[in-house]
């Protein structure tokens, strides 16, 4: 592994720069060139994402900070972040000695707090949380396939479906899937929706009966090892972001990251 041009812990080595760069969007022969590389690019979105200061705080030695949210914002609209988190996903798997696509996957929900501003927020009772809900649906190495983020008032079971709907649209991600574990919240109608829209099964892990704080629960574990991933990127601690697309991205972002470091293991 080499360390050239790594000024912040954040910035992309050569061998991890190696494994996402086939999957960069290529240069335009028309219009202005640009005047940044990806790599660059890159580099200031993963400063912003693990050290969580806003855009205008980007220290200057990367590109002016509007330049960098331009192509975040383009990133995001254009789905790019998402193709580029399923691309290092599959890699990583392929390291892993698995199939590119998962068999099983986790279903789970986090509340965070979102700060003062933005859309689609929205109290969760149950964890005493004013702010967003983050529902993801990871395989079984922890890696993210899907986000939906929802207003934190919105009950498993119906931010569930959103997420799962998503998942019905994207075929390529279906293709062994056999089984979807989540916990109880997901229980009821939704169960028949996931075998009937899917072709999946739902399987339910309920938490033990003499439970109390938490404990390990065969499975659904990893997605919890997952949301701990995301939090330990300071931008990820609260939801800041006006737009529950720009969330999105963000775990998107920081997925990548963890799997390019992953790539570049000997």
């Amino acid at each position: 592994m080499t360390k050239s041009q790594q000024a912040y812990p954040t910035n992309l080595n050569d061998t991890e720069w190696a494994q996402i760069v086939p999957y960069l969007p290529k240069p335009s022969f028309t219009g202005a060139p640009r005047k940044y590389t990806w790599r660059e690019i890159l580099n200031a979105i993963f400063y912003v994402v693990k050290n969580g200061c806003v855009w205008r705080a980007l220290p200057h030695d990367f590109p002016a900070w509007k330049t960098v949210y331009h192509y975040f914002r383009v990133f995001r609209i254009t789905g790019v972040w998402e193709q580029l988190n399923r691309k290092i996903r599959e890699e990583v798997r392929k390291k892993a000695g698995r199939e590119p696509q998962a068999s099983a996957m986790i279903a789970d929900s986090q509340s965070a707090k979102s700060a003062e501003g933005g859309e689609t927020r929205g109290y969760d009772g149950g964890k005493h949380v004013s702010g967003r809900k983050r529902n993801l649906v990871v395989d079984t190495l922890g890696l993210v396939v899907l986000v939906k983020v929802t207003a934190a008032n919105v009950q498993d079971v119906h931010a569930g479906k959103q997420l799962f709907s998503e998942l019905a649209k994207k075929p390529e991600l279906l293709t062994r899937l056999e089984k979807i574990i989540a916990d109880g919240g997901y229980r009821g109608e939704l169960v028949d929706w996931v075998f009937q829209n899917l072709n999946t099964v739902l399987e339910i892990v309920l938490k033990l009966g003499d439970q109390k704080g938490f404990q390990v629960l065969p499975k659904r574990w990893v997605v919890e090892r997952t949301f701990a991933w995301i939090s330990r990127n300071r931008r990820l601690a609260r939801d800041y972001e006006r737009l529950t697309q720009s969330s999105e991205s963000f775990i998107y972002v920081a997925m990548i990251r963890l799997g390019l470091r992953r790539l570049a293991r000997p």
